[in-house]
């Protein structure tokens, strides 16, 4: 039997709300009698704005008291960015993506410049992650990658208060919030492949509603439901977190899968980058035979030489 009210937590910056608001509408057209309510929670990833994720716990921050939420009964379910939540889900939790994958590039930012090609030596571009770190620092050594922490928002008033010549976000955020027209170009996936599940919206419940994942089954879109597989099976197997410089972008055609997936330093000076193809319906495997591989090619000296931030 459907639940007669469904609860759902979320962070309260803008895009968090933005997406929640987005899930509650779809569920509201669905189902007209249905009651719903949003709990929005500031998480401690919310409140530590000062220094990087990697430092202070991962993308975890953002996802933990959402979960403990659900787990006491204040909500239902959590919406969040599936990129940002870790690759193990507690035991007792699921998680399906909702609706069909928004663009998983990550965009160029800038008021004076046009394209990262254009921008001058040393120049500063801004960007919340180690990934995009090691990606741009790889391709254009001369630039001067800062860090750049805060809601999207933030991040452009820090653009146009002048502090960064550019910054690189992630166009999904962009264009649910309205910015699209910032967007000055995207990084093409051959230069600068995405965070896992980047673009797509996850709902995270816990595992024994089954009332639920009924209700939340017509919004599964099956191929970023592959493509997160795909992509999430890789990123358990090279240990994806926060402190681990790594992308992946999974495509889907017909019944095809296509997996592209790097792992490498902040700093650049090493990068293993491997792609495979199969069946769209071996994603799992695809993904946990291409994360073997990216190991076995140097990802783990890359792993083992990494720093780790303190537990």
């Amino acid at each position: 039997m459907p639940p007669s009210r469904i609860r759902i937590a979320t962070r309260e910056s803008k895009l968090a709300m933005w997406q929640t608001e987005h899930v509650a509408a779809r569920l509201a057209e669905r189902h007209p009698g249905l009651v719903i309510e949003i709990v929005g929670m500031t998480t401690k990833g919310d409140r530590i704005l000062d220094r990087p994720l990697a430092q202070v716990g991962g993308k975890g921050l953002f996802i933990k008291e959402l979960e403990v939420a659900l787990s006491e009964g204040r909500a239902d379910i959590a919406v969040h960015s599936m990129k940002d939540v870790p690759m193990a889900l507690p035991p007792g939790f699921s998680m399906v993506p909702f609706g069909p994958r928004e663009d998983a590039r990550d965009a160029f930012v800038s008021i004076r410049h046009a394209s990262l090609e254009a921008l001058p030596p040393a120049a500063v571009v801004g960007t919340s992650s180690l990934r995009r770190e090691c990606q741009l620092r790889r391709a254009f050594p001369t630039l001067a990658i800062k860090p750049l922490r805060g809601n999207v928002n933030t991040r452009l008033a820090k653009l146009e208060a002048g502090e960064y010549d550019a910054i690189i976000l992630a166009a999904a955020g962009l264009r649910r919030l309205g910015f699209g027209e910032r967007i000055r170009g995207y990084l093409p996936t051959t230069l600068a492949l995405p965070a896992i599940g980047q673009g797509i919206l996850a709902v995270e419940y816990l595992s024994d509603r089954i009332d639920l994942a009924e209700v939340l089954a017509p919004f599964v879109d099956a191929r970023a439901q592959v493509a997160a597989k795909a992509e999430r099976a890789l990123g358990l197997v090279v240990e994806g977190s926060c402190e681990v410089p790594l992308g992946a972008h999974a495509s889907v055609t017909g019944e095809r899968l296509t997996l592209e997936a790097f792992l490498g330093m902040p700093d650049g000076s090493r990068l293993v980058r491997e792609r495979a193809e199969g069946p769209a319906s071996e994603a799992e495997a695809l993904g946990r035979q291409l994360g073997e591989r990216l190991l076995s090619q140097g990802g783990r000296a890359v792993l083992d030489a990494l720093p780790r931030a303190p537990s």
